[in-house]
């Protein structure tokens, strides 16, 4: 690296600030912020406009397959959720849980973790909350409890490569979101194992809370709890929100089973790397479409319908190509990075990742997600690697250490959703659930550097 400049670290460090704080302050949209602040700076500091132009076709081609990946993956589960694919599961859980706490909070992770496989948390909390806020009535049970759980299962998923976290972390640094999720495929895995045993533990401490409540007089006793009946509406309301399907559905359990396979093999694919994400995506939804819905009209009023998801993050990346762009391109966060190496002790530079990771909960409750992966991110990066820290490395730690806190943040819109749909309120889902979901990160940060997916 040369030398820091001064004029450029305080544009630098002017850029993000103001970003930072525009997107916390919540007044603008992400794509205004992350445009108009950084040209701005650019151009305050003498770059032109060819200069400017440069920095953004330099930044959309790092972002643009990411952008390609994310629509197209959008569309594809969206064409499935239509369909009903995850429906039978779900009921089949339900069913499983026999009204007993302990399995329906063990239940609450599985069908959480099912209903976020498309990695958009607004379905998700739509596809669960309703389903299950009945059953914890019947029994007693914590409204807050049910939020926790969904929320923790929903945050593992969202590692997936097309789940918004990793999406920006992938942009942010400039990795296929693929590679960059292959190594947390194991932690994945162990992060649902623990999450099962923690909702059995807190399944026991609700067993006793409710045990108690109905000692004292609190709580109503229970009895026998009509489990089918909870199923049943459950599918019920599934039916009624898709009536104006009906007709443009191709139905069938033929059609259900190409669904389940197609869905798989699109994965599968993208997994092992035999087609680019971005190309097994689009593969995928040309094949759903005629699979699913028999006409070019009915086809193309799906794909409309999922847009608007589709679009909302892809029309943020793009605009974080402008803001990562300038910055990279100009050499201003370089000379940020730099200048953070002379102040920074040597002894904590190499563990500042893991420092940022440890406080990525806490930093979900102050900031954005647009803002810490976007901002937070690229700076530490350049920072840690100042001191030998590995890039894939950095982006590790801050994606274990903040994913889990996603809805537990009150700039989480569908965390307002779930509120709505639980009929609770923010600041009591707060303190049941901070405590444990920062606790529950930290120890998957230790589990990914015991597995040597972030080095120390």
């Amino acid at each position: 690296m040369s030398e820091p400049s001064t004029m450029l670290t305080i544009a630098g460090l002017g850029i993000i600030v103001v970003t930072v704080g525009l997107l916390i302050w919540g007044r603008v949209s992400p794509v205004v912020a992350m445009v108009l602040i950084p040209i701005t700076g650019a151009l305050v500091v003498g770059f032109g406009p060819g200069d400017v132009g440069d920095f953004f076709s330099s930044g959309l081609a790092s972002v643009i397959s990411v952008v390609v990946m994310f629509i197209f993956a959008i569309i594809f589960f969206g064409i499935l959720s239509d369909a009903g694919l995850f429906d039978p599961v779900i009921r089949g859980l339900i069913l499983l849980t026999r009204g007993r706490v302990i399995l329906v909070t063990v239940g609450t992770v599985l069908i959480g973790a099912i209903a976020h496989l498309d990695g958009a948390g607004a379905t998700t909390f739509l596809l669960t909350v309703p389903a299950l806020l009945p059953l914890y009535r019947a029994l007693n049970m914590s409204r807050y409890l049910l939020l926790l759980l969904i929320c923790l299962s929903a945050s593992i998923m969202n590692m997936v490569p097309w789940g918004g976290p990793l999406i920006r972390a992938a942009a942010a640094t400039g990795t296929e979101p693929i590679q960059l999720y292959q190594p947390l495929i194991p932690l994945q895995g162990i992060g649902l194992g623990l999450l099962i045993l923690l909702a059995a533990a807190l399944g026991v401490r609700e067993t006793r809370r409710i045990r108690v409540g109905v000692a004292a007089g609190r709580l109503q006793p229970v009895g026998d709890v009509d489990i089918r009946t909870i199923a049943d509406d459950f599918s019920q309301r599934q039916v009624e929100d898709r009536a104006h399907l009906k007709r443009d559905l191709n139905g069938g359990r033929v059609v259900y089973w190409l669904n389940v396979v197609l869905a798989l093999a699109v994965v599968a694919t993208m997994l092992a790397d035999i087609l680019p994400p971005e190309l097994a995506f689009v593969i995928g939804v040309a094949i759903a479409l005629p699979l699913n819905f028999g006409n070019a009209k009915k086809q193309m009023e799906r794909v409309k319908a999922h847009a608007p998801n589709a679009l909302m993050m892809a029309a943020v990346i793009i605009a974080a190509a402008v803001f990562l762009g300038v910055l990279n391109d100009s050499g201003m966060l370089e000379s940020v990075a730099l200048s953070l190496l002379e102040v920074i002790p040597e002894g904590l530079g190499q563990y500042l990742h893991l420092v940022v990771g440890f406080l990525g909960v806490p930093m979900d409750m102050l900031t954005s997600t647009d803002a810490y992966y976007f901002s937070v991110l690229p700076l530490v990066d350049a920072t840690a690697g100042g001191f030998g820290v590995d890039t894939a490395s950095t982006a590790y730690a801050l994606i274990v250490g903040n994913i889990i806190g996603t809805f537990v943040s009150p700039f989480a819109p569908a965390m307002w959703l779930a509120l709505g749909l639980a009929e609770a309120n923010i600041g009591q889902h707060i303190r049941y659930s901070f405590l444990i979901m920062w606790g529950f990160s930290i120890v998957l940060l230790l589990c990914a550097v015991l597995m040597g997916i972030i080095q120390v």
